[in-house]
């Protein structure tokens, strides 16, 4: 028998995967799931471009990198208009249904916490959610051992010819990455003498915006729906999720713009 369009995405596993606790089954317990298992996939496609484009950044190649950003760019708008149909759904639907969450958590999304150190937002604490030695854990582990995409792009940058100062790769590979003022001179000529480069730069800054406008979302999407209360599994819930926004991944792409 021939491969099937169903066998190939193996789509009765798939839809076996969406199973509500609540009982009726509450309405939109069915949308809160479908909304965030598609989010975990978009966060697995996600890490696999980053992968690749911390791969072809290490090859010199300039048009694979900006092909890659692009996608991951068109991938990120996808992202945050999912948010347009999870509110949809009225704080009084999601209380329906909120109990049978009981621990779980959003904070508890290992793969987002993946990307994260992958774009360079590394520290350790995430790794306090997950069990010695658990996949998620090992996993984490490994990215917060690993160069970031930013240490990748200063790499790529330094084999153009572009004066990347000591400082800016001096740091412990588990660090998050931080401003570095010495480098900002040779940033705002590059800026001003290769376009190509400059190009590449900017699209850096739109994954940066594109992932702060995601977080914006989350966060006022969970305000409209459970206010100031406690997130699931206890998580602080929006008072923790405000202190997210507006962090820079690349905060030297920021800065030079007053010296521009």
């Amino acid at each position: 028998m021939s491969l099937t369009y169903a066998d190939y995405l193996r789509i009765n596993e798939l839809l076996e995967l969406q199973s509500p606790r609540s009982e009726g089954p509450e309405h939109d317990e069915l949308l809160f799931i479908v909304i965030h298992q598609v989010y975990e996939l978009w966060f697995r496609q996600q890490i696999h471009e980053t992968e690749r484009l911390i791969q072809v950044l290490g090859e010199d190649d300039l048009f694979s990198a900006e092909a890659t950003l692009g996608r991951m760019l068109t991938i990120l708008k996808t992202m945050v208009a999912q948010v347009d149909v999870l509110e949809t759904m009225t704080p009084v639907s999601f209380l329906s249904f909120r109990s049978f969450l009981a621990n779980s958590s959003g904070f508890q999304s290992a793969q987002f916490r993946e990307w994260e150190f992958m774009l360079g937002h590394k520290r350790p604490r995430p790794l306090e959610n997950y069990e010695p030695d658990s996949p998620e854990r090992r996993a984490l582990e490994r990215r917060l051992a690993e160069p970031s995409l930013w240490t990748a792009f200063l790499q790529f940058l330094a084999g153009r010819g572009v004066a990347v100062p000591p400082e800016a790769t001096s740091a412990a590979v588990e660090e998050p990455t931080v401003i570095c003022e010495p480098f900002h001179d040779e940033l705002v000529r590059l800026y001003r003498e290769d376009p190509a480069l400059r190009s590449l730069c900017e699209l850096l800054v739109d994954l940066d915006e594109g992932i702060q406008e995601w977080r914006y979302r989350h966060v006022k999407m969970v305000e409209r729906t459970i206010g100031f209360k406690k997130g699931t599994g206890g998580s602080p819930g929006v008072t923790y999720l405000r202190e997210t926004l507006f962090k820079s991944l690349f905060p030297d792409l920021w800065a030079i713009r007053t010296e521009l």
